[in-house]
């Protein structure tokens, strides 16, 4: 492992995980020296131990050569240290190979160090997630929540969203506050680099294009590049943790199908299914079981191989707007609508010809995109 880590919660964990670590040498070396006291007295008599003048750069010399750097310097910058050598240079000095037990310490000190790091990792990743859905249920799509999930340092200023709410501050409020100054931000800059307004700007074509099955219910920004992922993802307020999840997720419910899980995941609408995951998330259903239907109904597979990829964003969709119940999920996928106003498919109806979506949970094109009943947006 390499020191220092970037970002200080980051640091932080691995720090705790390195002190967990040297907890466990200083365990090892005091049952050893138990040992040896023990075993000494049983054959004529304890030894004491060595100076610690001399012990020092006797033990420095062995636990830098032998144990890994971040151990070996938390363990030789502890207050401890003086006596750890020494009982080092006793266990030489009664017999024991370092060169074979040092090594052996070494091993037991790295499991103990990433087992901690790998708890706190999880333990940060699931809070990170959570202040994720906190950020897109209290600030709107727009240049704000955008720049705040795709900043590099999206993870410490999750960190200190958790830290404000240990301490009893209402984080939401705080938000909305911080949005409003970010807002002045924004425009500020837009001013000085001679910039248009973003709120008097005309939807993109993504934007138009994007309105449909797939995206009710979304907080669809007015400027969204799906050419861009990462920014899209942070547009529609998908955390790049939360997109590595979702890609992850449907590659486990298309066991064999590698490919076609690679062209759905790679194709241009992708950030938008990851935002109706995210979405689905927050109101506590369950993505993987939707995911599943991906196998079970396999209409996707026919056709030209030229229109997979369509086919594949059409069957998602209808799988994760469509109830996971057997009952009520055996009757066919209706995608024509779907196909009518995707943007894989190309422009949507004209209004003139009157086109409903029969889809569940859809509804006719042009009419405004429904707003979350719960209150959240995203």
């Amino acid at each position: 492992m390499t020191m220092p880590y970037p970002g200080e919660p980051f640091a932080e964990a691995v720090g705790e995980a390195v002190q967990a670590s040297t907890m466990a040498v200083r365990l090892v070396l005091a049952v050893a020296d138990a040992v040896r006291r023990a075993a000494q007295r049983r054959t004529g008599g304890e030894r004491q131990l060595p100076p610690v003048d001399q012990a020092l750069p006797e033990a420095a010399g062995d636990v830098k050569a032998r144990l890994v750097p971040d151990v070996a310097w938390a363990l030789m910058s502890g207050p401890d240290w003086p006596a750890m050598a020494q009982q080092l240079v006793a266990l030489r000095q009664a017999g024991v190979d370092l060169d074979h037990f040092l090594p052996q310490v070494g091993d037991i000190a790295v499991a103990v160090r990433d087992a901690v790091a790998a708890d706190s990792a999880r333990v940060a990743a699931g809070r990170t997630q959570e202040w994720a859905r906190v950020l897109r249920a209290t600030v709107p799509a727009g240049p704000v929540r955008e720049a705040v999930l795709s900043s590099p340092i999206w993870p410490e200023i999750a960190a200190t969203m958790q830290e404000l709410h240990d301490h009893g501050i209402d984080v939401r409020r705080v938000l909305a506050a911080a949005y409003a100054e970010g807002l002045g931000v924004d425009r500020a800059v837009g001013r000085t680099l001679n910039a248009p307004q973003r709120s008097g700007a005309a939807p993109s074509r993504d934007a138009v294009l994007s309105y449909g099955p797939l995206t009710v219910g979304l907080d669809l920004p007015k400027d969204l590049d799906l050419g861009n992922r990462r920014r899209a993802l942070a547009q529609l307020g998908v955390s790049q943790a939360e997109n590595g999840r979702f890609v992850r997720w449907v590659h486990e419910a298309m066991p064999g199908r590698e490919r076609a899980a690679g062209l759905l995941v790679g194709s241009r609408q992708w950030p938008l299914l990851a935002a109706r995951m995210a979405r689905m998330q927050d109101d506590g259903r369950s993505v993987p079981d939707h995911l599943v239907r991906l196998m079970r109904d396999r209409g996707w597979e026919a056709g030209p191989v030229s229109q997979l990829t369509a086919r594949l964003i059409h069957a998602t969709v209808a799988a994760l707007h469509r109830p996971t119940h057997d009952d009520l999920a055996s009757g066919p996928v209706v995608t024509s609508a779907a196909r009518a106003s995707s943007a894989a498919a190309g422009p949507p109806p004209s209004r003139t010809r009157g086109t409903a979506l029969t889809g569940p949970g859809t509804a006719p094109h042009g009419a405004p995109v429904p707003r979350p009943g719960t209150g959240r947006s995203r």
